[in-house]
């Protein structure tokens, strides 16, 4: 088994005095889901979905796709912080207003 990377913001004396022994193959083998070892008011608690949170879609409401933007333009929208996909979709959505208005 692979032995874990200390993680750069660890400090070594810190990473040093963690006793964490890795697990054998006979412990992998005797695992078992936590849906089977859990009380079932735990397990439910633990998966269900929380206020706000998004379950999956019924169908894609997006398409994924691939643009070429200049970096500067996507720079520009990510330093606006989270949601900046959402507002070039916007922009986007806008100029195809005004492109139409002008057919």
């Amino acid at each position: 088994m692979k032995t874990a990377k200390k993680p750069a913001n660890i400090p070594q004396k810190d990473w040093d005095t963690v006793d964490s022994p890795e697990l054998t193959d006979d412990e992998f083998k005797g695992a078992r889901p936590a849906k089977e070892v859990l009380p079932e008011g735990l397990y439910n608690a633990l998966v269900a979905r929380r206020r706000g949170q998004r379950g999956p879609q019924k169908a894609p409401v997006k398409v994924a796709l691939k643009l070429r933007v200049d970096p500067d333009v996507v720079e520009a929208y990510k330093a606006s912080g989270p949601g900046w996909q959402s507002r070039m979709n916007d922009v986007l959505r806008h100029g195809m207003k005004r492109q139409a208005r002008k057919a």
